[in-house]
């Protein structure tokens, strides 16, 4: 099949703001371009955001494909698809990645059918074979237990969804030079199956984990609920953002939104504190390329001490507070 050979990144922005997880894949597709030989686009899909475009120059695009229309100023399925789709179709990219955010996970399956092509979906790992000019996509597998490397060797765009904080973002500079094409859209005969009606934003004043630099996060070994004021403590002295394991989430004393891990969110913070934390993979999978990992736990053969930088064995209900004691101490 023949393709241009390029490798797209889906810029996903909200209002008027590209997504984190876009220049992490700006970034990783850097690198898989240098062993390809491919070009690194984006496409953007929005209204009145050309200006968007240099911050994707300066994390690796060489191109930005931009899909102007009023219908896309928010995301909506079926206009994104529809659009998206098209320019495929016309441009014949050889590899087009997505993050795998609430609208990544929606668009992507249904780009794939359109299209006629593979998807892999929740990555944590791209590769490129040059032997077989495959993406190498590896995401986990049987409930977290194996990784599964998968390819699409047969259809083009190989396509995937890849988990948000697994690749760091390398900005290249903050002038970097670019092309800008603009796509024409027609959008005139697609149905309007749904319509937005109102935007609620959750009324949450915690740190997004997402976006994080340090957190704090509690597991089973806490005890109960009630105990989870302790983990709030030490997460509000180190301005940090609190994250759960799923057993807690599971047994209802914290929100879902909170979970770190394979069910939950990836996170990478330059600092991530466990406590009472066994270390099961599923929980692994979602915060082990954080910088440092610092964990609390009673037992000594707990798997999470395999991973962690700094590792204290002991009661955490006599841990933390201590810990919190120290750090309020050094700030004063």
């Amino acid at each position: 099949m023949s393709t241009t050979k390029e490798i797209w990144v889906f810029a996903e922005q909200r209002n008027g703001r590209i997504a984190g997880v876009v220049n992490e894949l700006l970034s990783k597709a850097q690198e898989l371009a240098e062993k390809s030989g491919f070009e690194v686009a984006a496409v953007l899909p929005a209204s009145g955001c050309a200006d968007l475009c240099q911050e994707l120059f300066n994390y690796g695009a060489k191109k930005v494909y931009t899909l102007d229309d009023p219908k896309l100023a928010d995301y909506q399925n079926d206009y994104y698809s529809r659009a998206i789709a098209a320019l495929i179709n016309d441009k014949k990219p050889e590899i087009v990645l997505y993050g795998a955010t609430t609208i990544g996970r929606s668009l992507a399956p249904t780009v794939a059918v359109m299209v006629d092509a593979g998807l892999t979906a929740d990555c944590t790992q791209l590769d490129y074979d040059t032997e077989g000019c495959n993406l190498l996509q590896t995401r986990p597998a049987f409930g977290g237990n194996i990784m599964a490397t998968i390819i699409c060797p047969d259809h083009r765009p190989q396509m995937a969804t890849v988990r948000s904080n697994v690749f760091k973002k390398e900005k290249l500079g903050d002038s970097e030079a670019g092309e800008t094409i603009e796509y024409p859209v027609d959008l005139s005969g697609v149905p309007e199956r749904m319509r937005r009606i109102e935007v609620v934003h959750e009324d949450d004043n915690t740190i997004d984990l997402n976006a994080a630099q340090y957190i704090v996060s509690g597991g089973r070994g806490v005890g109960k609920p009630e105990n989870f004021k302790i983990i709030y403590d030490l997460a509000s002295e180190l301005g940090a953002a609190v994250g759960a394991s799923r057993a807690t989430v599971d047994a209802g004393w914290i929100s879902h939104h909170h979970q770190v891990g394979q069910t939950g969110k990836t996170v990478c913070p330059v600092v991530y504190v466990a406590c009472g934390i066994s270390g099961a993979i599923q929980h692994l999978a979602g915060m082990q390329s954080s910088d440092v990992i610092v964990a609390v736990n009673k037992d000594p053969d707990a798997p999470i001490f395999d991973v962690a930088d700094f590792g204290l064995i002991g009661d955490l209900h006599v841990i933390v507070p201590e810990f919190q004691k120290q750090i309020a101490a050094f700030k004063a």
